[in-house]
């Protein structure tokens, strides 16, 4: 079923929150489900309203503020109102991130396409999958209540350039360190 959103009551939402620093409550919000409404987040970060290319980023900010993920399904919601919405990956795109630190003191902060800043760690592992196929990596940072990034592929270069090799679950992984934790990318036997 294709609802109509109430996007001023989404925006008005997101911005209340905004004004005050933080992110709304999200997790804490159950409200009933209005069905689904033609949106979507491309692969690559973009998101779609009706087909098309949503192109006002502090209004993507917004939306991306009242995002929550249930299961596999992703949804916008308010304390009135929840609407599904298609995410063909992962709903952020990590575009950039900062080292901080050397070693096992070492921090990596992303930055993703909507603005957010994550310091991987404990709280926010990276994980590593690879194609069935092809083999190709797809790396991606958790963000926050079950919504991840993708690293993008520039940023990936750049990780694979600092990272380590190091004993992890009985063999020895290349991986990344952050926050205190490490991250196995690829067995270090994989390697070429």
């Amino acid at each position: 079923m294709i609802v109509k959103p109430d996007p001023d009551r989404l925006a008005a939402t997101a911005s209340a929150a905004a004004r005050e620093g933080k992110l709304p409550p999200v997790e804490m919000w159950n409200p009933p489900f209005c069905g689904d409404i033609d949106m979507r987040i491309a692969r690559d970060g973009t998101w779609f309203y009706l087909g098309t290319p949503i192109g006002r980023a502090p209004l993507v900010r917004l939306f991306s503020t009242i995002l929550k993920r249930e299961g596999a399904r992703y949804f916008l919601v308010t304390p009135v109102e929840k609407v599904g919405i298609t995410v063909e990956d992962v709903p952020f795109v990590a575009v950039d991130f900062e080292r901080t630190g050397e070693g096992a003191g070492q921090v990596l902060t992303f930055v993703t396409n909507v603005g957010d800043r994550v310091a991987a760690g404990p709280d926010h592992p990276i994980r590593v999958t690879r194609d069935a196929v092809t083999g190709e990596p797809a790396p991606y940072v958790h963000v926050r209540s079950g919504l991840e990034a993708r690293i993008d592929r520039k940023s990936f270069y750049r990780l694979v350039e600092i990272g380590t090799t190091e004993a992890h679950e009985g063999a020895d992984w290349f991986g990344l360190r952050s926050g205190g934790a490490f991250f196995p990318v690829i067995p270090a036997a994989e390697l070429p």
